[in-house]
């Protein structure tokens, strides 16, 4: 038995798909692009008071650590290890911060599991 449905049903369900799917397509373009410029973008984030400033790509690639020559000392190795540490995961929490709002405004606050 073949179900009828009404006249014009069969189209509007067909472009609404299409638009889906072009909505879709879009925000995938979005999201790759947010990603792009998140990887080029570069974050500074200090430790230790300021006696430790790191720059990282929002791709997780560490660009440079700079040391206040008053932190240096050869006495207190664990406590500079301490700070770039810290400094490493508050730089890391920054990038992770601003890539989940920049993604949030293309999204509108939809999570994609997996996808950023």
């Amino acid at each position: 038995m073949k179900a009828r449905l009404p006249q014009g049903y069969q189209n509007k369900g067909a472009a609404n798909m299409n638009s889906m799917v072009k909505q879709a397509q879009k925000m995938q373009e979005d999201i790759q692009a947010v990603q792009e410029r998140m990887e080029q973008t570069e974050f500074t984030e200090t430790a230790g008071g300021g006696m430790v400033e790191l720059t990282m790509t929002g791709g997780r690639v560490l660009k440079s650590i700079k040391l206040d020559p008053e932190i240096v000392d050869k006495d207190d190795i664990e406590g500079l290890q301490d700070v770039i540490v810290a400094g490493v995961n508050a730089i890391i929490q920054k990038i992770d911060e601003e890539s989940a709002k920049e993604m949030e405004k293309v999204t509108g606050g939809v999570s994609f599991p997996g996808l950023f």
